[in-house]
Parts: structure tokens; C-alpha cells; sequence
């Protein structure tokens, strides 16, 4: 019966526990989108965890709508992201970066361009821009033409992960961002082949998987999936069969591992009253399964015994506790996250969260 703290095989990558660092928007690169030395000393201070999935990336300037949120499509910001990585490698550490594209959550004020879907759709609420909060702009729906050129761009930022010495990458179809607005009814209204039927609103998803994981290897190659209820203004009237076939298709590429973000209805990041559906995925995806949402130490080793996944995912108890390993290990006292500096630029709720003593 595995625990928390056994070592685990993730594709290429040999973690020695299961505890798992999720990727967190933290914002502390530069307004061009450029990492900076902070962020070494962050995920340095993280290395315990069986692996760290780095913050959302950017893979172009139009898929970053963040504000101080880093890229990976120059080679200025390689060489940033490179001192970071060894960083984590000193501390013998294993850290793979998240490709992102924000689609329709990203905003012309912080990229200069206009945000582009699946369909003509709005996000609700306001976006983040270095001037404040603004309306969220309709975005342009993608033409079929272009999509080849997106996916290059997934396959180029994978490139740029590995040199800059990252040990894989996972691609972010998640939280309503811009894959995840192709997988679900509500966003994706298209009548071509990326629209419609389960089939062609996977479509996108195993296009960019299958590139990625050409350039990069499949054993290094994630994905990430917020199966279970609404999502940052994305649903699916039926999910249960879209993201079933999506596990399928994901098993078949043969990637590392396929992690799902499931909040429950008492969730404290978003809630949904949607039932979990990583016991249906199980049966389609036979890779490692990290689960991620609201876990405890109890609720995740309950999970692990029970065969329901195969590794856990932490967020905020990482975001908060630099030795969240020894600390759970421990059973000691957890140290309370700072939601007020989440995205601020400094070291303050940063860096400087204690670690245990001794």
C-alpha cells in the first residue's frame, strides 16, 4: 500500500516521494516576462518535493495576459529560467515546467495583442493588467489556418524547457485556459473540426500533446485537467464522456502522468458540486495519476491506499511551507498562506515563509 513519502516513477523522472508541488502563479518575473533571481531561491526552497511543477509559463507573448508572470519564448528568458533550475538540481530537486496559454483570460493591456479562443466568447469578470483591473475583452475565435502555428509554439516553449534545464514539461489544459475553452461546450460553439462532437474538441489537446512529446518525449511530456464543474467561467454539459476520451487519448501518447485539479463542494479555491471524476478517468488513463484540490495529509494517504491516485499535488500548503515534506512527514503545525502578496513582486510571501528548525 503506497504512503505519501514512497518514491514513485514519473515517466523519465524518478521522484523520491509523492508529494508533489502544483503549479502556482506567483508573479515575480519582469513586466517583459522574464524571470528573475527570487524565483531560484523560491523554488530552491521547495526541492523536497518528489517533483516541482513550476508556475504557468507562457509559451508566446499572446499567451501570457498575467501581469509579472514569466515566459518561455526567448532565448533572454532560457537563460533566466536556467540559474532557477540548477538552483533546484543542487538541492536534488526535479522541477518541470508548465506551458501556458491564457486564450481568452489573457487582456491587449498586458500582452498588446488581442485574446484570441476557441469561439467568440467573453471570460467573466475582470483580467489583472499592470494599470488594474479591466473588463475582459470577446475574444477572436482561432482560425483553423493557425492553429498549426499555436502548436509550434507549444513545441518551441517545450524546446526552450529543456534548455533551459527543466526535466520535462506539462501542458496546461487546464482552469479555462485556452485548451481547456477548446474541450468544453460552454466556450468552444465552432462547426469545424476543432468544434462539436467529443472527437473534434479533443482535437487540439492530442495535437499539441503528440508535438510536444515528439520534440521532448512522451516520458517527459504532462498534462493537467480540471475535470469536475465550472472552471474560471468554462463548463461542459457532459463531462463525463469529453474528458474520458481524453484519458484515453492521453494514455495511447504514452505521457508521464496526467494530473487533475477536482475541487469538491466544499472547496476553499473554487467549488462545485460536480462529482470528482478521476475514479471514471482511472479506467482510461493507466499512466501515474496525481490528484490535486483541497488535500490533507489524511484525505491524500486515504487516496493513495485506495488506489484512487497514484501521487498528490499541493498548492497553497507548498505556497506557504518551504519544507511541506518534512512538515507532513511530522505531522507538524502547517504554516497559513498570505493571500494579500500571492502576486506581489517582492520577497514578502515569497521567500520568506520559516521552515522547521533542525
Amino acid at each position: 500500500m503506497a504512503t505519501l513519502f514512497d518514491p514513485i516513477v514519473l515517466g523519465a523522472l524518478r521522484a523520491p516521494n509523492r508529494i508533489i508541488m502544483a503549479p502556482l502563479t506567483r508573479a515575480r518575473a519582469t513586466q517583459g516576462h522574464v524571470p528573475t533571481p527570487i524565483m531560484a531561491e523560491y523554488y530552491a526552497q521547495r526541492a523536497t518535493a518528489g517533483l516541482i511543477i513550476a508556475e504557468a509559463t507562457g509559451i508566446s507573448r499572446h499567451a501570457v495576459g498575467w501581469p509579472y508572470a514569466p515566459g518561455l519564448w526567448s532565448q533572454e528568458q532560457v537563460h533566466a529560467w536556467q540559474p532557477i533550475t540548477q538552483a533546484v538540481h543542487a538541492r536534488g530537486g526535479r522541477i518541470m515546467a508548465q506551458l501556458w496559454h491564457m486564450g481568452r483570460m489573457a487582456h491587449s493591456a498586458v500582452t498588446g495583442l488581442h485574446p484570441v479562443s476557441a469561439s467568440a466568447t467573453t471570460m467573466p469578470g475582470d483580467a489583472h493588467t499592470y494599470g488594474g483591473k479591466q473588463p475582459f475583452e470577446q475574444a477572436r475565435p482561432l482560425d483553423a489556418v493557425e492553429i498549426p502555428a499555436l502548436v509550434q509554439d507549444y513545441v518551441q516553449a517545450a524546446r526552450n524547457a529543456i534548455a533551459a534545464g527543466f526535466d520535462g514539461v506539462q501542458i496546461h489544459a487546464a482552469n479555462g485556459q485556452l485548451i481547456d475553452q477548446f474541450l468544453r461546450d460552454s466556450s468552444n460553439a465552432r462547426t469545424d473540426g476543432y468544434g462539436g462532437s467529443v472527437d473534434n474538441r479533443v482535437r487540439l489537446l492530442v495535437e499539441v500533446v503528440t508535438a510536444v512529446a515528439n520534440v521532448v518525449g512522451a516520458e517527459r511530456t504532462a498534462v493537467r485537467l480540471s475535470p469536475n464543474g465550472e472552471s474560471y467561467g468554462v463548463d461542459d454539459s457532459n463531462p463525463a464522456p469529453l474528458f474520458s476520451t481524453a484519458a484515453a487519448a492521453l494514455d495511447g501518447l504514452g505521457i508521464a502522468f496526467l494530473e487533475l485539479r477536482e475541487p469538491g463542494p466544499e472547496g476553499t479555491f473554487g467549488a462545485t458540486h460536480v462529482p470528482r471524476l478521476s475514479p471514471l478517468l482511472r479506467r482510461h488513463f493507466s499512466g501515474p495519476l496525481i490528484l490535486n484540490s483541497d488535500y490533507t495529509l489524511q484525505r491524500a494517504q486515504a487516496d493513495l491506499a485506495a488506489g484512487i491516485a497514484d501521487a498528490i499535488s499541493f498548492g497553497r500548503p507548498f505556497l506557504a511551507n518551504p519544507d511541506l515534506v518534512a512538515r507532513l512527514r511530522s505531522g507538524s503545525t502547517l504554516n497559513k498562506d498570505q493571500m494579500e502578496t500571492y502576486y506581489s513582486q517582492g520577497a514578502e510571501g515569497y521567500t520568506d515563509y520559516p521552515a522547521l528548525i533542525g
